[in-house]
């Protein structure tokens, strides 16, 4: 058995991983050792486990998580696992660039502050499309809303009666609800229909990119405080300007916030 099996040190040393990490990938059930001396607890490997071990390494130095690496390691389609990785990954990179972006902004213009108006809204009748997501999902779950809303609008050949509004909750749990909806004359076949609540609104304009949209969120909630006011309901965005035609930059948003009156 000794002759036929390599100790954890020197499997170690040939498949570039320490000792430390072999334990954990065995603790994981990801790598487990071909034989575990029962009374000592000294771990031995198989020569042909060695490719399994160094492409656990290899993986791991591309940030790809355990999980799929044990779905590798098992047998399943390698493209499909790492490709879905890779989505993911670049996924996160571009909202990591537009973080950075955000950023510039910042240290360019300092922090946020916007001119505030109140504003008396009537109450509208829309219809509206809506999807759940963690916070790093509200850019992906918005743009699906205001696709399946524009397509089923398209489709019953009906105009919106004003610009389309973004229904994001104040309170920011794990997983939000986000509504994109359009003021109607009728209901649409394939959209939920509510009542959009009027009252009085703190409003600010906010002009630039969407996914910069929570720098004036975070000024107009400022405002809001700092004058004693109580938010309530959700944050609305209203799209003045059509994202299709218009440079990113450029984007004109209107963003409200209910308040209590007294």
């Amino acid at each position: 058995m000794a002759e036929e099996l390599m100790p954890i040190g020197r499997f170690a040393r040939l498949c570039r991983l320490s000792v430390k990490q072999l334990r954990h990938y065995d603790d994981l059930g990801l790598l487990s050792p071909a034989w575990v001396d029962p009374s000592t607890g000294y771990r031995y490997y198989r020569a042909d486990q060695a490719r399994a071990a160094l492409s656990v390494g290899l993986l791991r130095s591309l940030d790809v998580p355990l999980a799929a690496i044990g779905q590798v390691l098992a047998g399943k389609d390698v493209a499909d696992v790492l490709g879905g990785v890779r989505d993911r990954m670049e996924a996160d990179l571009v909202r990591r660039r537009r973080m950075l972006a955000t950023l510039d902004r910042v240290l360019v213009d300092g922090l946020p502050a916007a001119e505030v108006q109140l504003t008396r809204q009537d109450a509208r009748r829309v219809v509206f499309a809506q999807g759940t997501g963690s916070i790093d999902e509200i850019a992906a779950v918005s743009s699906d809303c205001a696709a399946r809303l524009t397509a089923a609008l398209e489709a019953a050949g009906q105009q919106p009666l004003g610009p389309l509004v973004g229904l994001f909750p104040l309170d920011m749990p794990d997983e939000l609800t986000i509504k994109m909806a359009a003021p109607v004359e009728r209901e649409i076949a394939m959209l939920s229909e509510g009542l959009l609540a009027g009252g009085l609104f703190a409003a600010a304009t906010h002009v630039g990119p969407y996914h910069q949209i929570s720098l004036t969120a975070h000024a107009l909630l400022a405002w809001i405080g700092e004058r004693g006011h109580v938010p309530t309901g959700e944050i609305r965005e209203v799209y003045l300007s059509d994202p299709r035609r218009t440079a990113e930059e450029h984007l004109i948003t209107q963003l409200m916030i209910k308040i209590e009156e007294d």
